[in-house]
């Protein structure tokens, strides 16, 4: 295919590639985890030379896990229900089979040789391990070389956009994710994929301790994957040191219809494109019809209150992920001064500018908007709004001699709100505008996942998705 050719995305037809639907084959015999895993290889190989989803891959590997899946299966002993899934890992997470480079030129050649805790718990369920997806640099603003599976002109999104774009291409069933500000909703909402934003501490980071919103989480092509191979790395490694981890039911949770939702426009309400809201609108306008209460700002003081404290969601998110980088990666730049982008350098300067005290300021501007975020426990079942602002942005590269672009791998504006309130969020594959994927977001109350996956799942059954352009 030509490299500028796009392909029109509509939800109401696109069929993502799912592992759950197999299982029942699997357990007659009619299917294989190693030819489920060959047609994988198959598509990564068509698709690859475009998309550029992989940093590394590790087919053999990949073979010699399924064949034991399938003996595992033969003998009707699978570790778990994703026994014999394919799945991706972004290469910010250690992988002992696999370099681990965060996209940054100043690791290239690291090779740790062991597992983060979720890879060690994914292999524990008999997970098929594929390769390590593409990271922007370090987890931070400087792209990777993926591009949009429905347009190679355009961003998959960042951090996570190898992982989306795999999933997107139909490369995987699932890929594991990061976020810190908007790392797995944005290029979910992107690339047209469901995926989970646990509660802070959800799923154990292994190493990743350094920033106090990052969380992992998976992409998907279907929710019941999506939710199932969250649980599975709950159930071995637990939440981070400190939480409680991910709760809630073994297999997915039920399809649950809301009652009351908010509608939460954010500071994105501003720069939200004309398609993407008149498609956006009409989503909740379906959701009225089918009886669910909408209480949007102006209509409820604790709703006001949310968006009032939220409004400065991007600054604060930002500054308090800058403090708690600065020092590795201050660490970083010195020992290699060549191997790390001016983008991250930025970040960095920004934030030695910083005192402790703006540090404290921001995170009790944090500590509010979580108080108010818990006013409305009892107000509403969760909140709605989009998972992105509009369609991917197109991406030509970074101009010699001109001003860094301030968000080259589209802006995360509708999703700092859920990294500092600490909440879960699903993102669902609801809206295209102009032929490209925009997702619908739903976040609820902290350990309330299980709950916001279940609503997310009645409304991708329930609700008809919107096309606009």
């Amino acid at each position: 295919m030509d490299d500028k050719v796009a392909i029109d995305y509509d939800p109401r037809t696109f069929q993502g590639l799912t592992f759950h639907d197999v299982v029942p084959a699997l357990r007659e015999g009619t299917e294989t985890p190693r030819a489920y895993l060959e047609r994988c290889l198959e598509t990564i190989e068509a698709r690859e030379p475009q998309v550029r989803a992989f940093a590394a891959l590790n087919p053999e590997g990949a073979r010699e896990a399924a064949d034991a899946s399938g003996e595992r299966w033969k003998r009707n002993r699978p570790l778990s229900p994703i026994d014999g899934m394919p799945i991706g890992i972004k290469d910010l997470l250690e992988t002992r089979d696999m370099p681990t480079e965060m996209g940054c030129a100043a690791l290239e050649g690291s090779f740790p040789k062991r597992d983060n805790a979720a890879v060690w718990a994914l292999r524990q369920a008999g997970a098929v391990i594929v390769g390590k997806t593409t990271t922007a640099e370090l987890g931070g603003q400087h792209p990777s070389a993926t591009t949009n599976p429905f347009d190679p002109r355009r961003t998959p999104g960042g951090s996570s956009s190898g992982s989306a774009a795999a999933v997107a291409a139909r490369m995987l069933p699932a890929a594991i994710g990061s976020q810190v500000g908007g790392s797995i909703i944005r290029p979910s909402g992107f690339c047209g994929n469901v995926s989970l934003k646990p509660t802070q501490g959800g799923l154990n980071r292994g190493e990743r301790q350094a920033t106090s919103m990052s969380t992992h989480g998976p992409h998907a092509a279907s929710i019941e994957d999506m939710w199932q191979v969250a649980i599975e790395i709950a159930r071995r490694a637990g939440g981070d040191p400190g939480w409680p981890g991910l709760q809630g039911p073994a297999t997915p949770p039920a399809p649950a219809r809301p009652e009351r939702l908010i509608v939460l426009e954010t500071a994105g309400w501003a720069v939200l494109d004309e398609g993407s809201r008149v498609a956006f609108e009409t989503v909740c306008g379906r959701l009225s019809d089918t009886g669910v209460e909408l209480l949007r700002r102006g209509s409820h003081g604790l709703v006001e209150e949310l968006e009032r404290v939220i409004a400065d969601a991007a600054g604060i998110c930002s500054a308090i992920t800058s403090w708690e980088n600065r020092w590795v990666l201050r660490n970083l730049i010195d020992q290699y001064p060549d191997g790390v982008s001016e983008r991250s350098k930025a970040m960095v300067a920004r934030a030695e500018a910083m005192t402790v005290d703006d540090y404290r300021l921001v995170l009790l501007k944090r500590e509010q908007a979580q108080a108010a975020h818990r006013r409305l426990a009892a107000v509403a079942d969760a909140v709605v709004t989009l998972s992105c602002p509009g369609p991917a942005p197109f991406w030509p590269g970074d101009v010699p001699g001109e001003p860094l672009a301030s968000h080259p791998t589209g802006n995360a504006i509708f999703n700092y709100p859920s990294s500092m309130l600490f909440a879960p969020a699903v993102s669902v594959p609801l809206m295209s505008v102009g032929g490209l994927p925009v997702g619908v977001q739903v976040m609820g109350q902290p350990h309330a996942d299980a709950r916001v996956t279940a609503l997310a799942r009645w409304m991708s059954a329930s609700i008809a998705p919107a096309v606009e352009g």
